[in-house]
């Protein structure tokens, strides 16, 4: 998989995507707080992976804590972290399928990289990216060449 340059200055405006959500389906998207933590690592490494879960982990390990959720009441619906994996480095990323199509990921994914722009970065990196046409399209990121030997080049991983 390749990583993904984004340039911040660019990024779309998701408000009305955001009240839209809200009002429509009753979705919050918000930055989680310490009291959250093993909530949201045992809900990540059970619907997405356990890689990922330990990446939310570190996300709580800064402050303000470096990741946005979206919920619905007391359901998690979905995630985006930076500055995890490395500095600048925006992901991992998640919806759950049966909200896959809102534009949650969106709203996510726009608020994650409008934090790293408010940190002073210029541009950032997605990383390890699986669906490049929607970065493309969404904010108009582009595949750094050469980056097919990445950080996760030898990523250990384990089921649980």
């Amino acid at each position: 998989m390749k990583d993904m340059l984004v340039r911040l200055m660019d990024l779309p405006d998701v408000t009305s995507d955001v009240e839209r959500l809200r009002t429509t389906e009753n979705i919050v998207f918000r930055k989680p707080i310490a009291a959250e933590k093993r909530i949201l690592v045992n809900w990540v490494t059970k619907a997405f992976s356990a890689n990922w879960g330990d990446e939310m982990d570190v996300a709580f390990n800064r402050i303000p804590v470096s990741c946005f959720i979206a919920q619905r009441n007391q359901d998690i619906l979905g995630f985006a972290c930076f500055e995890c994996s490395a500095r600048n480095f925006f992901g991992p990323t998640g919806v759950l399928s049966s909200e896959r199509g809102k534009g949650l990921g969106k709203v996510l994914l726009v608020k994650a990289l409008d934090a790293l722009k408010e940190m002073g970065y210029a541009y950032a990196i997605i990383g390890g990216v699986g669906p490049i046409e929607y970065y493309e399209k969404t904010v108009h990121a582009k595949v750094i060449e050469g980056s097919g030997k990445s950080i996760y080049e030898n990523l250990l991983k384990r089921n649980t």
